[in-house]
């Protein structure tokens, strides 16, 4: 299978040098050629078949036979080596709790699988490769944490100054060894906009081998895609419509939730959750897309002014936005909701949600009909947001295991400007 650039369908690259690049050459996005469906028989068959089996399934029509099947498996086996449960919190509501992993974040996901392939994609290159990522959030942690000690691979985090919670910088600022981590006097999107200028400097990539991993990297997204079937398949009733809400900030989650169902997926709708940083929202309703600089919010992940991944929605749907429309709604929840979810949802029935969560609760309740079976994402564990959560329900919040390893241990971090020039010299400095 080929991967084509968003802004060119003649710019291709099979799915070795589309991961390897990370982001094509005329700074556009890779998406795959087609959207392969998954057979009825292994859709019929999802509740009897693990984890590993369904992402194998899945990933298995995008990277075979580049990935021979046996390291394909290899590679899912030891990514996907935690559980993503389904779990009942009120009636026709269930959530997807995406934060098992070792960050405790849905992004260990499609981070520990991206480390893997790429390793095994660079192993023979005799040059260390440079893995850029920026994050408002978990994606720092995510990263750093399924490539520290990656051999050939070196890591520079870009993270914007105080826009991310102290347990969320930790976990990628405490590492050290091939990890680098950079707090950027700006927004998270000063921090893409870094990276991605990055990538179209000739002199840098002439001295420097580059690579993201963010999500607009396709080897991040596309393991994505393997929980929503594996949501699917965990679901008791599968007789009504299913309505998935998805906390949205660069719109990779999405993204993945809307390949799996052109993949096949039974679901009828999606809504697009997101906090005031609203610029999709906004889009499902004028037609207008206006990108704008983030607002800090206490959902911090979803802090994003200008959503790499929306080029890829508009891919799916052949930029009609009255297709996509029938697919997906937006749903906008404010700090004030946000606070007022936590508390509202734990009192009633004990569960415990992180704010990306209850952006996700809150627009699922509102949107939800009584016909249909609801799924909203929870992306972060509650622990991670200690001063909001707790506030709330009163207590405390259990913290992790996987967490407590990073609290004793000292930051380590470079201040910079959000000039690109910095930036650059910064990393030829590196060499």
């Amino acid at each position: 299978m080929k991967f084509y650039s968003t802004n060119n369908k003649d710019l291709q690259l099979d799915i070795k040098d589309a991961v390897i690049k990370g982001l094509a050459s005329d700074n556009g996005l890779f998406m795959p050629e087609n959207i392969p469906e998954l057979q009825k028989k292994v859709i019929d068959n999802l509740k009897s078949m693990t984890l590993t089996e369904i992402a194998f399934e899945v990933l298995n029509l995008y990277f075979t036979p580049t990935v021979p099947d046996a390291k394909l498996k290899e590679i899912i086996d030891d990514a996907l080596n935690f559980d993503i449960p389904l779990k009942n919190v009120e009636g026709n509501i269930n959530v997807l709790e995406l934060f098992h992993g070792p960050t405790s974040a849905f992004k260990d996901v499609g981070a520990r699988f991206l480390a893997r392939v790429l390793s095994w994609f660079v192993k023979d290159m005799g040059q260390d490769v440079y893995v850029l990522a920026a994050t408002s959030g978990d994606t720092g942690g995510a990263v750093a944490n399924g490539f520290v000690d990656v051999p050939g691979i070196k890591v520079v985090v870009l993270y914007p100054s105080g826009m991310v919670s102290d347990r969320q910088e930790r976990q990628f600022t405490t590492l050290g060894r091939n990890i680098t981590a950079l707090e950027v006097k700006g927004t998270f999107d000063d921090c893409q906009r870094l990276v991605k200028s990055a990538f179209l400097d000739k002199e840098l990539n002439k001295k420097i081998f580059l690579t993201s991993a963010n999500s607009i990297n396709i080897a991040r997204l596309l393991p994505q895609v393997v929980y929503y079937f594996f949501a699917f398949a965990q679901l008791k009733d599968k007789n009504k419509d299913i309505a998935i809400a998805v906390p949205s900030g660069n719109f990779g989650n999405l993204t993945a939730g809307l390949i799996a169902s052109k993949m096949g997926l039974p679901v009828k709708r999606f809504i697009a959750a997101t906090n005031i940083n609203d610029v999709v929202p906004e889009y499902l309703n004028t037609g207008k897309y206006n990108p704008r600089t983030s607002v800090q919010t206490l959902a911090n992940a979803m802090d994003v002014g200008d959503p790499s991944n929306f080029v890829r929605i508009l891919d799916l749907f052949n930029k009609q936005l009255e297709n996509i429309k029938k697919t997906v709604t937006g749903y906008v929840v404010d700090d004030m909701q946000i606070r007022k979810t936590i508390k509202e949802v734990f009192d009633k029935t004990g569960y415990v949600l992180d704010p990306h969560g209850a952006c996700g609760f809150e627009s699922l309740k509102t949107q939800l009909s009584d016909v249909e079976q609801g799924i909203f994402l929870a992306t972060a564990h509650p622990a991670k947001f200690p001063d909001v959560v707790e506030e709330q329900i009163n207590q405390k919040v259990e913290m992790p295991e996987t967490m407590k390893q990073f609290m004793d241990k000292q930051k380590q971090k470079t201040e910079i400007s959000s000039s690109f020039d910095d930036f650059k010299n910064f990393l030829l400095k590196k060499q």
